[in-house]
C-alpha cells in the first residue's frame, strides 16, 4: 500500500506540473479528466471487443473497465468516478481494495453524464481516447487532449515509480514459470495450441488478460516476427520452439521472448542460439546511464554480423556486412522498446516534454526508442536472428548476396529464427534484469 501511495503522489506532482504546461487563448485548465475509454463492439453486432483502457488512466487505476474517471485538481484529493450501470446482463460490481482505493475519494455513479453536475464551472481537461464521450459531460473541444500535456505525460511515462518496477517485476516472475512450462511441453512434443495453452495455465491466465497474443512459433514459423497461428498438427518432430509472451499485473505487462532446440537441431542453428544467447547478455550490459538507445541497436547489428561471420552462414567482415546492410536483413527490427502499461509504451521517440521527436535510422524504421537512458526507465532488449525467405531470397543474385553462404542457408530456413528478449531496468548503479533474476 505504502508504494502505492508514493506512486500516487508522484502522479499528482506530475499531474500539477502538466497543467501549468497549459495555456491556449489565454485560458488555463484547472483540473483533469482521465478517461479509460468505452466499450466498442464489432460492426453490425452486439458482442464486445475485448477492453483495454487508456495508459494514462490506468496509470492511476488498475481497473480495466470502460467508462471509469479519475479527476485531478491541484490540492485535491484525487476523485475516481466509479461508473456502476444497474445492469442483469454482465456482472459491473467492481471490488475497492484499500491498497488503491484508500488514495481517491470515490464517487460512484450509474451513468457517465452524471460526472457533470461535479464539474460545476470548473475549467476541465479530458484526457481519453473518446472526444464524442468528454462532449456528453461537457468538455470545451480544445480542452480534449490538449497537446502540451499529452507531451508532458507521455515522456514522463518512461521513467518508472518503486511501485511501477514492483508490479513489472511480478509480472515477469510469472511470464518465466510460463517459459518454462512451455519448454517442457515442446521437448516433450507439444503443438502450438498445446504450448500456448500450457503458457497460459501456467500463467493463471486469461487470453483477455494478456499483456499481447501470444507467439507460438514452430521451426520455419520462427522466421515470422509477429506469427499469430496455433497451429495443432502433429509436432512431435519440431526443432525450434520461439515463444514471446508475457504477463499483466496491475496493468503492467512484461515481455519475455526465449528461443529452444532440440538436440537433433541443426548444429550451425544451435550454436546460432548459443551466440545470441551470450550477445543478448551483451547488450543487456550496455544498458546503462547516459547511453543513447540507439547505441544497442547499433551494437546488436555488429555483433550478429560477428556471429554469422564466425559460423559461415556469412562471408567479410562485421564492417562490411553493416555497411551493406546485410546485417539488417537477418535483424529487420529494432532490438527493444520501452515497457510499461502499454507493452510498447508511449515517449519511445519523444526527446523532451515538448513532443520534440527523434526519428529511428532510416534503415531501422521499426526502432521504438531513441531515447538516453537514465534511472527509472525500462525497456526490452531483445535481438533477433532470422531466416526470413522474403527478405533473403531477393538477394541471391545481387551484389550484396554473395557475402551470404546460400547453401547453409538453404538448410536453415526450416529453422526459422531466433529471438532472446530480457526486460531491463536502468538503475542508479547501472542496470538491472528484471527477466533473468527468475530462472
Amino acid at each position: 500500500m505504502e508504494l502505492f501511495q508514493k506512486h500516487i503522489r508522484s502522479l499528482t506532482v506530475r499531474y500539477q506540473r502538466a497543467l501549468a504546461l497549459y495555456r491556449k487563448n489565454d485560458r488555463a485548465l484547472e483540473a483533469l479528466l482521465v478517461h479509460s475509454g468505452c466499450q466498442l463492439y464489432y460492426f453490425a453486432d452486439d458482442r464486445s471487443v475485448c477492453f483495454q483502457a487508456y495508459g494514462h488512466y490506468l496509470h492511476w487505476l488498475p481497473i480495466n473497465r470502460p467508462d471509469q474517471f479519475i479527476y485531478f485538481s491541484p490540492g485535491q484529493k484525487p476523485i475516481y468516478f466509479q461508473i456502476v450501470p444497474e445492469d442483469y446482463w454482465y456482472d459491473q460490481s467492481i471490488k475497492n481494495a484499500s491498497w488503491w482505493a484508500d488514495s481517491f475519494q470515490i464517487i460512484r455513479l450509474g451513468a457517465v453524464q452524471e460526472i457533470a453536475k461535479y464539474l460545476l464551472d470548473a475549467e476541465v481537461g479530458y484526457i481519453g481516447p473518446n472526444e464524442s464521450r468528454a462532449a456528453e459531460i461537457g468538455i470545451d473541444k480544445s480542452a480534449i487532449n490538449p497537446e502540451a500535456i499529452i507531451h508532458y505525460l507521455d515522456y514522463q511515462r518512461a521513467y518508472k515509480t518503486p511501485y511501477e518496477i514492483n508490479q513489472l517485476k511480478e509480472a515477469n516472475r510469472l511470464a518465466i514459470a510460463g517459459h518454462a512450462a512451455a519448454r517442457y511441453c515442446f521437448l516433450n512434443g507439444g503443438n502450438e495450441y498445446q504450448i500456448h495453452m500450457t503458457y497460459m495455465e501456467a500463467c493463471n491466465m486469461l487470453e483477455e488478460e494478456s499483456p499481447y497474443t501470444n507467439i507460438v512459433a514452430l521451426d520455419e514459423k520462427a522466421a515470422i516476427l509477429h506469427y499469430q497461428r496455433k497451429r495443432r498438427n502433429n509436432s512431435e518432430h519440431s526443432q525450434v520452439l520461439l515463444i514471446d509472451a508475457g504477463c499483466r499485473v496491475n496493468g503492467y505487462g512484461s515481455d519475455v521472448t526465449r528461443t529452444t532446440v532440440k538436440e537433433s537441431a541443426h548444429e550451425s542453428f544451435k550454436s546460432l542460439l548459443a551466440g545470441m544467447e551470450i550477445l543478448e547478455q551483451e547488450l543487456v550490459a550496455m544498458a546503462n546511464p547516459g547511453v543513447n538507445y540507439p547505441e544497442i541497436h547499433l551494437a546488436a547489428l555488429y555483433k550478429i554480423g560477428q556471429l554469422l561471420i564466425e559460423l559461415d552462414i556469412c562471408h567479410g567482415s562485421a564492417e562490411e556486412l553493416m555497411k551493406s546492410h546485410v546485417s539488417h536483413l537477418f535483424m529487420p527490427h529494432g532490438v527493444g522498446h520501452l515497457l510499461g502499461l502499454q507493452v510498447h509504451d508511449v515517449g519511445g521517440h519523444q526527446q523532451s516534454i515538448n513532443g520534440a521527436i527523434k526519428p529511428p535510422p532510416s534503415d531501422t524504421p521499426s526502432l521504438r526508442n531513441t531515447r538516453e537512458l537514465s534511472e527509472g526507465m525500462v525497456f526490452t532488449i531483445e535481438p533477433g536472428c532470422y531466416f526470413i525467405p522474403f527478405l533473403l531470397e531477393p538477394e541471391r543474385s545481387q551484389e550484396r548476396g554473395k557475402a551470404i553462404n546460400w547453401k547453409l542457408v538453404d538448410e536453415l530456413y526450416c529453422c526459422g529464427g531466433i529471438r532472446v528478449e530480457d526486460n531491463v531496468l536502468v538503475s542508479e548503479a547501472g542496470v538491472e534484469n528484471l527477466t533473468r533474476q527468475f530462472e
